[in-house]
């Protein structure tokens, strides 16, 4: 990846939906590269997919909580492959310090949360989690 496609992406992650025209435009670069080079991201899975992102208190009714997860020995990727399987964790995060990863959760009720996280603490390679549920967005 070079600096044009670092700057196609920032511009892609401030407004997704601007066309490959505007972009052109802003890059200074032909329709023709700016798709082409959007396609390659795609193809390469640097870009995996494009989304709406909405104000907390428009979003759909759900519990979201962040979980800090250890991990034990070097079973990070193992844990992380199984993580990227559960439809409920909307996000993961490799982490420094006392916490290997963080997984942001997301859940329809306390019932569905707790399934969630029973479901992520019997992956094998997890030694310890600890979750907190968010109870206020305010940014």
């Amino acid at each position: 990846m070079d600096d044009i496609d670092k700057r196609l992406i920032a511009l892609l992650r401030a407004d997704s939906r601007l066309s490959v025209a505007s972009l052109a435009a802003k890059l200074g670069l032909a329709r023709g590269t700016v798709a082409q080079r959007i396609r390659r991201l795609e193809e390469r899975h640097v870009i995996v997919g494009y989304t709406v992102q909405l104000r907390p208190e428009c979003d759909t009714p759900h519990m979201r909580a962040w979980m800090a997860i250890q991990v034990d020995g070097n079973r990070t990727h193992e844990v992380v492959a199984s993580l990227l399987g559960e439809p409920n964790a909307i996000a993961l995060h490799d982490t420094n310090g006392r916490w290997d990863l963080m997984a942001e959760l997301r859940a329809d009720s306390p019932g569905d949360l707790s399934q969630v996280l029973e479901r992520v603490r019997l992956i094998k390679g997890i030694r310890h989690t600890e979750t907190s549920i968010l109870l206020k967005t305010y940014r």
